[in-house]
């Protein structure tokens, strides 16, 4: 049987867990359905409630299990077995192919450099792939080493994965703030890197993230802090809960003053529905990207990096 490959015009788009609905809002119908994999003819569109998107994604039939590795392998290294059909065949396939890194994640890290692809069988020989892919993670997900003792919430684990996907991170002599901070979370992941953390929040943050070196707690409504009340900043962090209009409009008051350079928001949905003009608001800000990151929730994150270095303004 013949394992010629097939380009497909099309784009395969992987839908973020529990948010298939939200995904199949942003892509125009008629769609094939795969699992929570949605293809859609035609180039790639505008989609934030994916897990990941197949960029190039090609078909083949093959013979064996043998056939259908040896197809993926002359192609590249590194593939993640997505299940929709004949799932343990394609199990088998994964076997046959060379091993993915399992183990979690230690913070912090750079994105790999070698691409990830991911593949599917439609039938017992045919698979659908792509070897470019929009997460250099299997499937998406990214699994982190937790540490169980020092974070006072899980939220952490967010800031983490926004960092890593920045490519950017602060630590020493680098400024930042965090709104919504209480309880402490994403200040702990600043303040571990060596930061200094101005922290604000109504509520106070956990006592042994505020006793760490280069906090300083703010018991404040953030939105009504003004940029020049805080001066000059390398990040601006916020994992605050508010409606996304409300976050924007503070945003753009620290985008206006030139006062903070890089950005990293939780764009917190209300109720079922998302809002979708204030996303394509964020999202048209120059050098922006909104994603929805494997920790996020019901939520996307807006991340804005203009120097990787993270250069220290000075007021």
């Amino acid at each position: 049987m013949s394992d010629t490959i097939t380009r497909l015009d099309a784009v395969c788009y992987h839908a973020a867990p529990g948010f298939m609905e939200h995904l199949e809002g942003e892509l125009p119908a008629p769609y094939r359905r795969d699992g929570d994999l949605l293809t859609v003819m035609g180039e790639e569109r505008t989609a934030y409630w994916t897990r990941n998107v197949w960029k190039e994604p090609f078909t083949a039939e093959f013979g064996s299990i043998s056939d259908a590795a040896r197809l993926l392998k002359g192609v590249q290294r590194n593939w993640a077995h997505y299940p929709t059909r004949n799932a343990r065949r394609g199990e088998l396939i994964a076997a046959a192919l060379p091993p993915l890194p399992s183990k979690p994640k230690a913070f912090p890290f750079s994105v790999p450099g070698a691409p990830m692809g991911a593949f599917t069988l439609l039938d017992e020989h045919t698979l659908m792939a792509s070897a470019a892919c929009s997460s250099p993670w299997p499937n998406g997900r990214l699994d982190f080493a937790e540490d169980k003792e020092g974070p006072p919430s899980r939220a952490y684990r967010k800031l983490w994965e926004a960092l890593v996907m920045a490519g950017a991170m602060p630590g020493p002599g680098r400024r930042c703030v965090d709104a919504g901070a209480c309880p402490g979370g994403w200040t702990w992941v600043l303040a571990g890197l060596g930061a200094e953390v101005v922290a604000i929040d109504r509520a106070p943050i956990d006592e042994r993230v505020a006793a760490m070196p280069g906090v300083t707690f703010l018991k404040h409504n953030a939105f009504t802090i003004k940029p020049e009340d805080i001066g000059p900043v390398d990040w601006f962090c916020s994992d605050v809960i508010c409606y996304p209009p409300a976050l924007y409009d503070w945003v753009s008051l620290w985008l206006d003053s030139g006062l903070a350079r890089n950005f990293v928001c939780t764009i917190k949905m209300q109720g079922a529905e998302w809002d979708r003009q204030t996303v394509a608001r964020f999202a048209a800000i120059p050098g922006s990207r909104v994603l929805h990151l494997w920790h996020n929730k019901h939520e996307l994150t807006w991340i804005r990096v203009l120097d990787g270095a993270g250069k220290r303004r000075e007021a």
